[in-house]
């Protein structure tokens, strides 16, 4: 079994990971002693440059194996394709305030309602997109992504999942992401998606020895 080890401590994510992995006889583990090491700036205009870098970065703490890193976000078409891979920081960019309780998703999700006031239903098409990068020892070896289409509502509906989860709604499914159950969410997680593309290709190039 492959072990990759992912530069993340966000929850949500390493379940979305290890959920799509198990299917793949592969192992996904935090990458050790994360909170001490310095994060990079991820100052890149993409998501997948962002996520290159990171995983070169982390992977040379970490040497001899694989690590993976993500870059991943929601893109609304009025707004021309923001906030991208700003999306974690959306509102603070903005110096965006609520006096509504909570944290940064949730002054996340209220900018994001702010900016899209006035557009009408059939014009809020998004996706959330994910980018994944796996690198060993200072070198990037692949790529790949993973995307879901969606709309953003005019309220957020559903107390599971986070960031975006509650604003982005699912057609046809006539629920957004934070009203669905677990086993759909990661079978349609973005992250999910590009894991699973990005073992696909890892079977595939024969210079990733598994």
């Amino acid at each position: 079994m492959i072990t990759l080890y992912a530069a993340t401590s966000n929850a949500g994510k390493l379940r979305d990971f290890a959920a799509a992995a198990g299917e793949n006889d592969v192992n996904v583990l935090p990458l050790p002693n994360l909170e001490a090491i310095p994060p990079p700036p991820e100052d890149e205009p993409t998501f997948e440059t962002n996520a290159r870098a990171k995983a070169i970065y982390y992977s040379r703490f970490l040497l001899g194996e694989i690590v993976v890193a993500d870059d991943s976000g929601i893109e609304v078409d009025a707004l021309g394709g923001k906030p991208g891979v700003r999306s974690a920081r959306y509102a603070a960019d903005a110096s965006f305030m609520t006096d509504s309780a909570g944290g940064t998703d949730q002054r996340n999700n209220l900018y994001l309602l702010a900016r899209l006031t006035g557009i009408p239903t059939n014009r809020r098409s998004a996706r959330y997109c994910c980018v994944l990068a796996v690198a060993r020892d200072g070198k990037c070896l692949l790529t790949a992504e993973g995307t879901v289409e969606g709309e953003i509502l005019t309220a957020p509906r559903g107390d599971g999942g986070f960031g975006y989860d509650p604003l982005f709604y699912l057609p046809e499914l006539g629920r957004t992401m934070a009203e669905i159950d677990l086993a759909t969410k990661l079978c349609l997680s973005h992250r999910g998606r590009a894991l699973r593309a990005l073992i696909a290709a890892m079977h595939s190039h024969l210079s990733i020895s598994l």
